[in-house]
C-alpha cells in the first residue's frame, strides 16, 4: 500500500458578521480569535456552545433508550444562546434534500443574525455506508470495505460521501467505526471492518482521508473497547486487559490520528474493568490529548453522558454525570444537551471549575473556524446535489464487486450459460437485504411504511434474471429470515428439484434494538443462521441438485455442516446498492472473485470470542478437546483463476528500529484476469510476552492477466511487530521472525528474517504503514 498523508481539509469561508469581529482583529491570529471569542460569552452561551439539539418526533427511535429522554423545547427557544450541533437534520426521517437544505440555511442564518454572538451550528450526520438521508446513495457496509482489502477505493467512496455532505451544508459524519471485531456474536460487527486491527486501521484512516479532503470532519468510535464486552452483548461489561486495549483495540484509532488526522473522535458506551469509558481521564485525556496529542473534540455517543446516571450508576443524577464527563475530556454532549445543560449551575455552586468548560469552548471554536463557521453568513442558496449520481453508483458498485468473497467453489462457478436456475430463500428478493443497520433504510425508513425507498435497488433475484435470462430463473421464497414458519419449503424443493442449480440465498436481516437478526442492539446467543434457514438448506440439499450458497449477511455465521456439501458458497457482507448486480456478476463469472475475508468463519459459537491473532494456546490442540478451528480463516478466498507466488526475500537482519524490505514474485497461472490480494503475515518467534501465531503485517492488491506476473515490494517498518512488554512498555524487541505471503493460516511461500540491537521504545513519530511497490 502506497502512503498518503493528508490532513482535514478546510472549507472555503465566506465574510463574516461584524459582531462576530473582535476589535482590532485583522485575521492572521486564529487562536486569539477564538480566545477573544471565549472571553466575551456568557456561560449560558458557554454550554451552548457543547451541546447539540435533535428535532425529533414521536416513534423515531434511532438511539438505545430514546424513549426516556423528555423534550427539551423547541428549537427556536433552546438556540438562544446559540447551539454547539445540529443533530441528522437530514437522517432523522425521509426529508426532500432542496427543501431541507432551503430550511438549514435559513436556521443557520438565524444563528448568525439573531443571537448575540453569530456563531452557526455545525451540522452532523450518520454516513457509514453513505451519507444516512433519503435518496442518498448507499454503500457497502464496513465489513466489505474490509473485505475489498482496497484502501484507495474506500478513499474514493468518502470522497464522494463528503462532497454530498458538504453541498448540504453538513460539517461532520459519524464514521468510520474502528472497533476491531472480537466476536462475531455482538450485533454491531456489520458496522466494523475487520478481526485485524492494522486493516481497520489502514481502511478507516483511508476513510477519514477522503471525508476532510471535502471539508467534512471524520468522527472515529467507538473509542475504545466497546467492541470487546463480554459474551458479544451489546453495552455489556469489557474486561480487556491493557495489553490488550494498547496492541489491539487502540491501533487503529492512533492510525487514525496520527497518520489521517481525525478531527473528532465518539467515546465507547462500555466499562472498561468497572470505569466507564466516558468518564475516565486515563483514556480521554491522557491517551487521546496527552499521548497522542489528539487537538480535536471528543463528542459524546446518544445520549452516552445520561447513561452515566442511568445505566452505569456512577453517577447520581444528570448534573454529576455532566461534570465526570466533562472533566474526563468530553467536549460535546449529543445529540441533545440533557446533561450538559446542568453545567451552567454546577459551575455557579462551586461544583465544576469554569475552565473546564472553558477548554471543551475553546476545542468547539477552533472546530468551527477550521470547518470556516466563524466566517460563514449562509446568505448565498444551497446548490443542488444529485445524491446518488452515476459516479456514486460506480463506486458503489466496484467496491461491491471487490467484496465479494467465494469460500468454497467445487467446480461450479461460475454458472454455464443456458442452465435452468431455481433462485431460492429469504433474501432473495429483498431490498433491504444488502444493506447494513446504518443505512438509511434499515436505520430510519423501517419506521416510515409505505415510503418509497427512493433510490434504485434491484434484488438479487432481478439481478440474476438480467444476468442468466428471466426464462431461466425461477423464485421460491422457503422462509423468512427469522420465525418458524416452514410453509414455504415444499416450493422450494419442488423448485430446486426442476432446475439444473439451486442458489439458495440467506443471511441477515439488519435492524435496531431487536428490530433485525443483526445490528445494534441485535446480538446472538448462537451462530447459526437466523430462524429456520438452516433447516431450509437441509431440504434443498437433499433434493440432490447443486446448491450455490449465497450469504448476505451482516456477521459471519458458524457454517461447517455445509461449506463443504454446497457446489460453492459465497459470502457477502452487506454490499449495498450495487451489490446484488455484484453478486449475480460473481455466479456468472462476469466478475471474477477477488473479496478476501476480513473476518474468520468461525466453527461454532462455543468457541467465541476468537481471533486469528491467538497466541499458540489460543486454538486448541492437544491440550483440549475443544478446538476453536475456523471453517475459513483470515484472508481466505477463492477466484476464477490462480496465482503463484515466487522468491520470497526478506534480508538476514534488520535493526528493531528499521523496516523490513520484502519482495515476492506473483503470477496469474490460470485462464482468466484477476485480482489477488497479496497478504504478507509475520510472527514473532520468542518473545517476552505470548505473541499471535500469525500477524497481517502488509498487504497489495494486484490485477493479473492470464500468465503475467508482479513482483510486490513490501517496507515493514518494525513498529507492526512492537507489542506491549511485561512493563507495559511498547516496544519492538530482539529476535527471529518468521515471515510468509499467504493468508493467515496457509503459508504459500516463506521466509526469515532476525531483528537486532536494543529493543527499540516506539514513539508518537514512529512510522505505522507498510508500504508497497509493484514493478
Amino acid at each position: 500500500m502506497t502512503e498518503v498523508r493528508q490532513a482535514g481539509a478546510t472549507a472555503p469561508v465566506q465574510q463574516g458578521p461584524a459582531h462576530d469581529r473582535p476589535h482590532g482583529w485583522d485575521g492572521p491570529d486564529s487562536e486569539a480569535r477564538v480566545r477573544e471569542l471565549l472571553g466575551r460569552m456568557t456561560i449560558e452561551e458557554k454550554i451552548a456552545q457543547l451541546v447539540g439539539f435533535w428535532e425529533k418526533e414521536d416513534g423515531e427511535t434511532v438511539a438505545p433508550l430514546q424513549g426516556e429522554f423528555g423534550d427539551v423545547g423547541r428549537l427556536e427557544t433552546f438556540s438562544r444562546h446559540g447551539l454547539g450541533h445540529l443533530t441528522r437534520a437530514y437522517g432523522t426521517r425521509p426529508v426532500d434534500a432542496a427543501a431541507r437544505a432551503a430550511w438549514l440555511w435559513k436556521f443557520q442564518a438565524d444563528l448568525v443574525s439573531g443571537t448575540r454572538l453569530g456563531i452557526p451550528a455545525i451540522v452532523h450526520e450518520e454516513c457509514l455506508t453513505g451519507l444516512s438521508a433519503w435518496k442518498a446513495a448507499t454503500y457497502p457496509t464496513p465489513l466489505a470495505w474490509g473485505a475489498a482489502f482496497d484502501p484507495e477505493l474506500v478513499t474514493e467512496m468518502a470522497e464522494a460521501v463528503g462532497a454530498s455532505m458538504r453541498a448540504l451544508g453538513v460539517h461532520q459524519g459519524l464514521a468510520p467505526v474502528l472497533d476491531v471485531i472480537r466476536d462475531p456474536r455482538w450485533g454491531r460487527v456489520d458496522e466494523c471492518v475487520a478481526e485485524d486491527p492494522y486493516l481497520v486501521g489502514t481502511i478507516g484512516t483511508s476513510y477519514v482521508r477522503g471525508l476532510q479532503a471535502q471539508g467534512v470532519h471524520a468522527t472515529l468510535k467507538h473509542f475504545v473497547g466497546y467492541s470487546a464486552s463480554r459474551a458479544g452483548r451489546n453495552f455489556a461489561p469489557v474486561h480487556a486487559g491493557p495489553r490488550e486495549i494498547a496492541d489491539v483495540l487502540l491501533v487503529p484509532f492512533e492510525m487514525a490520528v496520527l497518520d489521517g488526522n481525525a478531527r473528532s473522535i465518539m467515546h465507547s458506551y462500555a466499562e472498561i474493568d468497572g470505569v466507564p469509558v466516558l468518564a475516565d481521564p486515563t483514556l480521554l485525556t491522557g491517551v487521546l490529548r496527552d499521548q497522542w496529542g489528539f487537538d480535536g473534540t471528543v463528542v459524546a455517543d446518544y445520549f452516552g453522558v445520561a447513561f452515566l446516571n442511568l445505566l452505569h450508576h456512577v453517577a447520581g443524577d444528570h448534573a454529576e454525570a455532566a461534570v465526570q464527563a466533562l472533566t474526563a475530556g468530553l467536549d460535546v454532549e449529543l445529540p441533545t444537551g440533557d446533561a450538559y445543560l446542568t453545567l451552567a449551575e454546577s459551575v455557579r455552586t462551586g461544583r465544576l471549575d469554569e475552565a473546564l468548560v472553558d477548554r471543551a469552548v475553546l476545542r468547539v471554536l477552533r472546530q468551527k473556524q477550521e470547518l470556516g463557521l466563524l466566517d460563514a453568513t449562509f446568505t448565498d442558496e444551497p446548490q443542488p446535489v444529485e445524491l446518488d449520481s452515476p459516479e456514486h453508483r460506480d463506486i458503489a458498485r466496484r467496491l461491491a464487486e471487490k467484496s465479494i468473497i467465494l469460500v468454497t467453489n467445487q467446480e461450479t462457478l461460475p454458472l454455464p450459460a443456458g442452465r435452468s436456475v431455481a433462485v431460492i430463500g429469504p433474501n432473495a428478493d429483498r431490498e433491504s437485504a444488502v444493506f447494513g443497520c446504518y443505512s438509511f433504510l434499515n436505520h430510519v425508513l423501517a419506521q416510515h411504511p409505505g415510503v418509497e425507498t427512493g433510490i434504485e435497488v434491484p434484488t438479487l433475484l432481478d439481478a440474476l434474471r438480467v444476468e442468466f435470462g428471466a426464462d431461466r430463473v425461477s423464485f421460491a421464497l422457503g422462509c423468512e429470515v427469522d420465525g418458524d414458519d416452514r410453509s414455504g419449503f415444499a416450493a422450494a424443493v419442488a423448485a430446486a428439484t426442476a432446475a439444473d442449480t439451486a442458489v439458495l440465498v440467506v443471511g441477515d436481516h439488519a435492524g435496531l434494538f431487536g428490530r433485525g437478526t443483526v445490528g445494534e442492539g441485535c446480538d446472538r446467543d448462537d451462530l447459526e443462521l437466523p430462524g429456520v434457514q438452516r433447516e431450509l438448506v437441509e431440504a434443498v440439499l437433499a433434493t440432490g441438485t447443486p446448491v450455490v450458497l449465497v450469504l448476505l449477511t451482516g456477521r459471519p455465521y458458524a457454517l461447517g455442516w455445509a461449506v463443504h456439501r454446497c457446489a460453492a458458497v459465497v459470502q457477502a457482507f452487506f454490499p449495498g446498492e450495487e451489490g446484488a448486480g455484484a453478486i449475480a456478476g460473481v455466479l456468472s463469472g462476469r466478475v471474477n472473485p477477488s473479496g478476501r475475508l476480513p473476518v474468520s468463519l468461525p466453527g461454532s459459537a462455543g468457541a467465541q470470542p476468537y481471533s486469528y491473532l491467538h497466541p499458540t494456546l489460543g486454538e486448541g490442540n492437544e491440550v483440549t478437546s475443544l478446538p476453536t478451528t475456523p471453517v475459513a480463516p483470515f484472508g481466505h478466498g477463492l477466484s476464477y483463476t490462480t496465482f503463484s507466488y515466487a522468491d520470497l526475500t526478506a534480508p538476514e537482519t534488520v535493526p528493531t528500529d528499521g523496516a523490513v524490505r520484502v519482495s515476492v514474485r506473483v503470477t496469474n497461472t490460470g485462464p482468466v484476469a484477476g485480482d489477488d490480494v497479496v497478504q504478507l503475515y509475520g510472527r514473532d518467534v520468542v518473545a517476552s510476552v505470548t505473541r499471535p501465531v500469525a500477524q497481517l503485517l502488509g498487504y497489495q492488491r494486484v490485477h493479473l492477466e492470464p500468465g503475467r506476473s508482479v513482483t510486490v515490494e513490501l517496507s515493514v517498518p518494525t513498529t507492526r511487530l512492537a507489542f506491549t512488554d511485561r512493563t507495559f512498555t511498547r516496544i519492538v524487541e530482539p529476535g527471529d521472525v518468521e515471515l510468509w505471503v499467504g493468508t493467515s493460516a496457509h503459508r504459500a511461500v516463506e521466509a526469515r528474517t532476525t531483528l537486532v540491537g536494543a529493543p527499540a521504545e516506539i514513539t508518537i513519530a514512529s512510522p505505522r504503514w507498510t508500504t508497497s511497490r509493484l514493478s
